[in-house]
């Protein structure tokens, strides 16, 4: 595949808050990643949403680090919402839908195995995910898990992580370190990884381990998602939705009101 040809596969992105977040959906970001896969060309996939974005908005190395990516994917429904908006055909491209759908499709391959790496979260929800993954996937190879200790890590850590994961022969590194810690190790870590593709699903290894709960999908449709997280996290998400929710709002309003005016 020549680059003009993958380049023709990429959606196009609109900017939300200066971060240009592509106007994809789950079977365009699944191309895109079977792509990758396939010809081994190497990138990583951001899953963001109203947290993310902001994120990126107040600090430059998080920028850099999710506008970096091959593809930054609306995981959040206000991405959908004003990408719609602004006419983009586009859909909620949610981290734990995408990685079913990737383990799916690569589980069906014929003609070559594709390895899948798990890095992150807790060993008991490795194992627990990886026992679903398997149920739901039976063909997709896993290569391998690695839950780092908590904290930040030391250079020889790092390293070892590394190791590990090219050590695996894996093809894709699923990653759940919470954004934007995930990020900025998939910008750090890119140069250092032989898997063409890395990506960032945050909670996605929770809630398919069946771990954390997930809203019902009308729910998640509905834009509502955040609401049965609160009332199902009450103590850990009460402050992150507080500071978020408003301050998001507002800032994308006044995006609006100045791309109007221009």
């Amino acid at each position: 595949m020549t680059t003009d040809q993958f380049a023709a596969l990429l959606p196009k992105a609109t900017p939300i808050l200066g971060l240009p977040v592509h106007m994809t959906n789950l079977r365009q970001a699944a191309d895109v990643a079977e792509a990758m896969i396939r010809t081994g060309r190497r990138g990583y996939f951001c899953h963001v949403d109203a947290r993310s974005v902001l994120a990126a908005h107040d600090e430059p190395g998080v920028h850099a680090a999710m506008s970096g990516a091959t593809l930054v994917c609306p995981d959040g429904m206000p991405m959908v919402w004003l990408g719609r908006r602004r006419g983009h055909q586009v859909a909620r491209t949610y981290g734990p839908d995408f990685m079913e759908l990737l383990f799916e499709r690569t589980g069906a391959w014929t003609d070559r195995p594709c390895r899948h790496f798990l890095f992150g979260s807790t060993p008991q929800i490795l194992e627990d995910l990886v026992a679903a993954l398997r149920r739901r996937a039976p063909g997709a190879q896993i290569a391998g898990t690695l839950s780092p200790r908590f904290g930040e890590w030391t250079e020889a850590e790092v390293a070892e992580h590394r190791r590990i994961i090219n050590d695996s022969g894996a093809d894709v590194v699923w990653v759940a370190l919470g954004a934007p810690r995930q990020d900025l190790w998939m910008h750090e870590n890119r140069p250092h990884l032989r898997a063409p593709l890395l990506a960032g699903v945050g909670a996605a290894f929770a809630f398919l381990a069946g771990t954390t709960p997930q809203a019902p999908p009308a729910i998640r449709r509905a834009g509502f998602e955040w609401l049965f997280r609160l009332m199902t996290e009450p103590r850990r998400l009460g402050g992150r939705y507080a500071a978020t929710i408003p301050r998001f709002a507002a800032l994308v309003l006044m995006e609006e009101l100045r791309r109007r005016a221009a």
